[in-house]
């Protein structure tokens, strides 16, 4: 007998700590801050609206619907065997290579949060944090030590199964990402830069915003619901039939953003305060905002919640990614959820010690973590979004979508037009330009 969610809640908050992650915290700051601030922000809640949710829509119901995993989903709605099902095939290899490097990220962040609890910041200069990564990323042993740690913690959580393992982590992860996240933006309203980080992100400046603005925010809203990977067809498949996709989808998107804004008055706040611009990626989390905190009263204190909160965020999202891989060899190929979870993840493991490589002993030969990074967000994510979408919206029949809404209402119509014509095409546009970006940089 099939494993289910012990209800509701149990979903969304797995769901919501896959779709939130380290582009909630070290993204979306960044290209709000780019983009015009709250012009971004509208454009982003409209592509929300007319990519993310549409789409989120129809993984969940796929999964749903069929109780299967992410490739087997496809037959059992189509008919065996469907060419659609090489969309649940994207998305195990998605999960898969995202997995690899995400390891490798997430060790990081383990070693950072060792170095604040062991005094490493302490009284630690500006120069100093700032080469830590570096340091870090030219030391290969010390990289595979921690990227080794933190998949052990994600395949301890996974190997419980979904009731056991992923539903009590995220019962654990979740509320202490949201209570730590909370913390700090009570104690970053205090500063000085928190006002004007406030009409940053609510007061629209329009004129920086540009056709490639509209661009990264349809990109964003994709990526930063776990989209075109697997997992949210995965969970959906763990999920009672009895339950309302759209009320559930409603609900995760709105965490998802709501998560997203908080994370930018945090960041927003100290670097205002503090009189610098936020950065991208690994810069901003690992040399940053440790300067920045540093700085504060109480700072290490601060600089340890920081860590933790990025640590649950990366948790959360590899449990899901490592089950995307884990429920199809487990249902496929006759394994136990234990044995597949084992075995995957010790492969996983070991791809991943390629990318820790490509930092150092690996430098100037291939990188390994870049390729995996780019092949991913341009090409395998995209194209299996791109696909659901279709299949969603011309694929499926028009009754089964509206019986998703309780019948033909406004909603139900509007999503299956932007499901057949908009969201594809957006999408389309996304993966076209940023391959071409790819290629060309």
């Amino acid at each position: 007998m099939r494993s289910h969610w012990s209800g509701r809640l149990a979903f969304i908050l797995a769901a919501s700590g896959s779709a939130i992650g380290l582009g909630n915290i070290w993204k979306f700051p960044y290209i709000t801050g780019e983009n015009g601030g709250g012009a971004f922000v509208i454009i982003y809640l409209l592509t929300i609206l007319i990519v993310g949710l549409p789409i989120f829509i129809a993984e969940v119901y796929i999964g749903q619907n069929a109780q299967k995993n992410a490739v087997s989903a496809f037959n059992v709605i189509h008919g065996k065997p469907s060419p659609f099902r090489a969309i649940g095939v994207l998305g195990i290899l998605s999960a898969f290579l995202i997995l690899s490097f995400y390891s490798v990220v997430g060790g990081w962040i383990l070693s950072f949060e060792y170095k604040v609890l062991t005094g490493a910041f302490t009284d630690a200069t500006p120069e100093t944090i700032s080469g830590m990564l570096g340091g870090l990323l030219g030391d290969w042993k010390s990289l595979l030590f921690w990227h080794t740690l933190f998949m052990l913690i994600t395949a301890g959580i996974v190997v419980g199964g979904i009731k056991g393992g992923i539903e009590r982590g995220a019962k654990i992860l979740m509320p202490g990402f949201f209570v730590l996240l909370t913390l700090l933006l009570f104690i970053t309203m205090s500063l000085d830069g928190f006002g004007d980080a406030f009409a940053f992100l609510f007061q629209p400046d329009f004129s920086k915003l540009t056709g490639k603005s509209i661009l990264e925010a349809v990109g964003h809203s994709f990526f930063t619901l776990s989209l075109g990977m697997g997992a949210m067809i995965t969970y959906g498949s763990f999920l009672e039939k009895k339950e309302q996709v759209f009320k559930i989808a409603i609900a995760v998107c709105a965490l998802d953003t709501i998560v997203a804004v908080m994370a930018g008055l945090v960041m927003f706040s100290v670097t205002f305060t503090y009189g610098q611009e936020p950065s991208s990626g690994p810069a901003l989390m690992f040399s940053t905002m440790p300067m920045l905190f540093s700085q504060m009263t109480g700072g290490t204190y601060l600089l340890a919640a920081f860590f933790a909160l990025v640590t649950f965020a990366a948790l959360s999202s590899a449990i899901s990614l490592l089950e995307v891989v884990v429920a199809y060899f487990s249902e496929e190929r006759n394994m136990s959820h234990k044995k597949a979870t084992v075995i995957f993840a010790g492969i996983i493991w070991a791809v991943g010690i390629l990318c820790a490589l490509s930092f150092n002993v690996l430098s100037g030969v291939f990188d390994f973590f870049d390729f995996f990074d780019k092949s991913t967000t341009h090409v395998l994510m995209p194209f299996g979004g791109l696909l659901t979408a279709i299949f969603f919206g011309w694929i499926i029949p028009e009754e089964k979508v509206y019986g998703i809404f309780g019948g033909p209402t406004t909603a139900a119509r509007c999503i299956r037009f932007i499901s057949r014509f908009i969201a594809p095409t957006a999408v389309a546009v996304v993966m076209i330009v940023g391959l071409s970006d790819w290629i060309t940089g």
